[in-house]
């Protein structure tokens, strides 16, 4: 294949390449486009948005769900549980992973691939950690852009796990279908460090860890959230669901993606 030298917007033969092995789903494609679209090189960066421009034709049709929660909920655990069951329900998941970068050395762990070790090899899973590299919000500067590119390659649901609860997490809200929220009980005031923000734009909300001793703790920390939520949502607006959940047992993760799925068709049905 020739390089393409007309005009600027079109692609060269290494970036059509780059564009083919996406749409064909190849991880390796996928993952250097990612790189590529996360590189602060002006030529990486107008390389990358040529790239975007040619695969964004094929994007759109994935459930893409952000999940926070209090620090110990257990994201990543969760996350490697409910997405064992959505790949034998024979969908594609794209993980993205959002890694707090260090104020002094603006380095990352990006360990998360380590904490979900039994979807790490599963050719129906993709898993990227990207550093946040400064960004607020919980997310990384180009998680946007990054979902876009795992629907172009065929990923129909793509999980957004931000870095933790803060004032500013809500930033994903806007790039998602649904919000989740994770919180645990037996961490004293249940509401305490869940901002009110967070609560107002939650979809679905589950207590995570929800068996063995902390069973009872769960469904007492999943009532109380429910009557929190009353309060918050206005008379008349739709009340979040509030589920319990374990990863350990599996039990209620059914629920949990049943709610998904109920949220995600009230969302097509109001078009």
């Amino acid at each position: 294949m020739e390089a393409s030298v007309t005009p600027s917007g079109t692609l060269d033969a290494v970036d059509q390449q780059l564009v083919d092995g996406v749409l064909a789903g190849q991880r390796r494609a996928l993952a250097k486009t990612i790189t590529l679209l996360e590189s602060t090189r002006a030529d990486h960066q107008q390389r990358a948005q040529k790239v975007m421009a040619a695969l964004l034709p094929h994007t759109g049709n994935a459930i893409r769900v952000g999940i926070s929660g209090v620090p110990g909920a257990g994201k990543s655990t969760f996350i490697e549980a409910v997405g064992n069951m959505v790949t034998s329900l024979r969908h594609k998941l794209a993980v993205l992973a959002i890694d707090p970068s260090s104020e002094r050395s603006g380095g990352s762990i990006l360990g998360d691939k380590t904490r979900m070790e039994s979807i790490c090899h599963n050719p129906d899973v993709f898993i990227r950690p990207s550093p946040t590299a400064g960004s607020r919000g919980g997310v990384a500067r180009e998680t946007r852009e990054t979902i876009v590119l795992c629907e172009a390659a065929g990923f129909d649901v793509v999980f957004i796990e931000t870095v933790g609860v803060g004032k500013s997490e809500t930033a994903v809200h806007s790039m998602v279908d649904m919000f989740m929220l994770l919180q645990i009980s037996g961490a004293g005031d249940e509401l305490q460090g869940i901002k009110r923000g967070i609560l107002e734009i939650a979809d679905v909300i589950t207590v995570n860890k929800a068996d063995g001793d902390g069973l009872t703790e769960a469904r007492v920390a999943a009532r109380e959230l429910k009557i929190a939520m009353r309060l918050i949502k206005p008379e008349g607006e739709r009340r979040t669901p509030v589920l319990t959940s374990s990863s350990y047992t599996g039990d209620g993760l059914d629920e949990v993606w049943e709610a998904v799925l109920d949220h995600r068709a009230r969302l097509a049905s109001e078009g």
